[in-house]
C-alpha cells in the first residue's frame, strides 16, 4: 500500500493554510489546552506552560523506543518540545518538560521547525512524532502548512498527555493521522496529587472522545508500520495510584473495546518520585499483570505490552545529549 496523508488534500483545496490562520488567534486569549489560562502569548504572557508563542524544540532524532508500529526498522522522526501544562512528579522527561527558564533558551520559528520536519523525513524516518505538543498545537499547525509546501509526506503522529483542548484538536481533523495520547489516570484524585491539575481525567476523556471520532478504533497499516488511527497509552503506577480499572472502563465502555492499548510498565521514580513513599520505587511484577488482568476484564485484547523491569530502556538524557538523549 501507498499512504497518502490525508493533510495534502487539505493542503491542495486551501483548508490547511485557512485552519493555520485561524487557529493562530487562540493563543491571543489562550485556549490551547483545558487550563484556559486566557494570557495572550503573542505578547509574551505567561501561562501554566511557561511558554510564549514561539515553540521550544528541546531535541529531536529518529527514536527507536516507541512502539513496534511506530518505529518500525528506521525509526518514529520524533520532535521534543519543552514545557508542558502537567506537573507530574514521576515525569520521566522533567529535564525539559520542567525547566522552563532554561529551555526557553530553545525556542525556534515555524519556518525551523517545518524544515526539521523535512530533515526528519530526509533521514528516512516512517513518521513525524510530535511529542508534547499541547501548548504549541496552534503554531505547530502553521509549521505542518510550511512543511507541506516543502514536500512533507509522511503521517504525523500527535503524541500527547492527554490534557488537550478539543477546540483546538478539531483544527488538527485530517491533518493528524496517528492520535497516540497517554491517558495517565483514571481519576481526578491522583492527578491532582502527581501531577498538580484538578480536572486531568475528566479533560483528557473529552480529548480521547474527539480522537477516537476522528480516526476511530481500526488501525491502517503500511507494510509492518502503522500509518492512521489512535493508540492509547496507559502508565502503570504502583500501588494502583493510576486508577487502571477505571481507565479500561473507560475505553472498553465509552470509546471501543478495539481500541489498541499500550500498557506500558517502565515507570521509574524519575524527578520528584523519590520523595514520596508510594510512588519511589519501580512497579512489581504482580502490579503489572494485575493491570493485564483488568485489561481482560473488560474485553480489552488490542496492543502490547512491555516487560517488567525495562525501565532503564526507556529513559532520556536530555541533559547529557539533546542530539542523541535514548542513546540509541
Amino acid at each position: 500500500m501507498s499512504f497518502t496523508p490525508s493533510y495534502i488534500k487539505l493542503f491542495q483545496n486551501g483548508e490547511l493554510k485557512q485552519r493555520a490562520e485561524t487557529v493562530f488567534q487562540i493563543l491571543q486569549s489562550c485556549k490551547s489546552c483545558p487550563h484556559n489560562c486566557e494570557v495572550d502569548r503573542t505578547k509574551d504572557e505567561l501561562g501554566f506552560c511557561h511558554s510564549g508563542v514561539l515553540p521550544i524544540v528541546s531535541s529531536y532524532t529518529a527514536h527507536y523506543g516507541e512502539e513496534p508500529v511506530l518505529s518500525g526498522t528506521r525509526g518514529a522522526g520524533n520532535i521534543f518540545f519543552g514545557n508542558c501544562n502537567l506537573r507530574c512528579e514521576f515525569c520521566q522527561n522533567f529535564e525539559i518538560s520542567q525547566n522552563w527558564k532554561v529551555e526557553r533558551e530553545h525556542e525556534i520559528s515555524s519556518e525551523r521547525l517545518a524544515n526539521i520536519m523535512i530533515e526528519l523525513q530526509e533521514r528516512d524516518c516512517h513518521n513525524i512524532g510530535l511529542v508534547s505538543p499541547t501548548h504549541f498545537s496552534a503554531v505547530i499547525l502553521k509549521s505542518i502548512y510550511l512543511a507541506v509546501e516543502k514536500g512533507l509526506s509522511l503521517p504525523i503522529i500527535y503524541n500527547t498527555n492527554g490534557y488537550d483542548s478539543v477546540e483546538m484538536l478539531k483544527f488538527f481533523d485530517g491533518v493528524i493521522d496517528i492520535y497516540l495520547p497517554d491517558l495517565k489516570y483514571g481519576d481526578n484524585q491522583p492527578a491532582k496529587k502527581y501531577s498538580k491539575i484538578d480536572n486531568y481525567f475528566d479533560g483528557a476523556k473529552n480529548a480521547i472522545k474527539e480522537m477516537f471520532n476522528q480516526v476511530g478504533d481500526e488501525l491502517v497499516y503500511d507494510g509492518d508500520v502503522v500509518v492512521r488511527g489512535l493508540i492509547i497509552r496507559h502508565l502503570v503506577l504502583p500501588n494502583g495510584l493510576a486508577e487502571s480499572e477505571k481507565v479500561f472502563k473507560f475505553i472498553a465502555e465509552e470509546l471501543s473495546p478495539h481500541v489498541h492499548i499500550s500498557l506500558m510498565s517502565q515507570y521509574y521514580p524519575s524527578n520528584k518520585a523519590s520523595n514520596d513513599i508510594l510512588i519511589n520505587r519501580t512497579l512489581r511484577e504482580s502490579e503489572y499483570e494485575k493491570a493485564i488482568e483488568m485489561m481482560d476484564k473488560y474485553g480489552l485484547h488490542n496492543g502490547w505490552t512491555q516487560e517488567v523491569g525495562s525501565s532503564e530502556s526507556y529513559r532520556p538524557y536530555f541533559s547529557e545529549d539533546r542530539v542523541n538523549p535514548f542513546k540509541n
